[in-house]
């Protein structure tokens, strides 16, 4: 008699349940870390336009009229716009943070970041910038 060989139902489903078990774990982890990771994307696109913002206003003395003054570039994940004279912000339109904001305002000893809105969270902790409910307010 010749001796079957494979795997037994009960094996079957101990490998579906152990699956199962990991992806449980593993998929929220992905979302919280690709979150963490959009904020630090706003943060780093905003990083380069405060440098514009910085240069633009030592060489005209006072702070850009407009976007293109400042050189913001469009992004595919959202977009720029200004708070009042004295700051700028990053929305987000697409992807794992879509209606989030990240927020960058001038003050008299630098520049605050602050971050929230969508569906971000305040225990991402990016370093640099913290969770605020409104952070377009300064």
């Amino acid at each position: 008699m010749k001796k079957q060989q494979g795997f037994t139902l009960i094996e079957l489903m101990i490998v579906v349940a152990v699956i199962g078990l990991l992806s449980a774990i593993a998929i929220p982890k992905y979302q919280e870390f690709a979150k963490k990771g959009a904020i630090a994307s706003g943060v780093s696109s905003l990083s380069g336009l405060k440098t514009n913002i910085e240069e633009y206003i030592v060489s005209n003395g006072s702070f850009p009229s407009s976007l293109t003054d400042a050189g913001a570039v469009s992004s595919g994940i959202g977009s720029f716009a200004f708070i009042g004279t004295s700051g700028a912000k990053f929305t987000f339109s697409s992807g794992a943070a879509s209606g989030a904001i990240v927020a960058m305002h001038m003050t008299n000893s630098g520049w605050n970041c602050k971050y929230g809105t969508g569906p971000l969270a305040k225990d991402y902790n990016v370093a640099g910038c913290i969770y605020a409910a409104a952070p377009e307010t300064p």
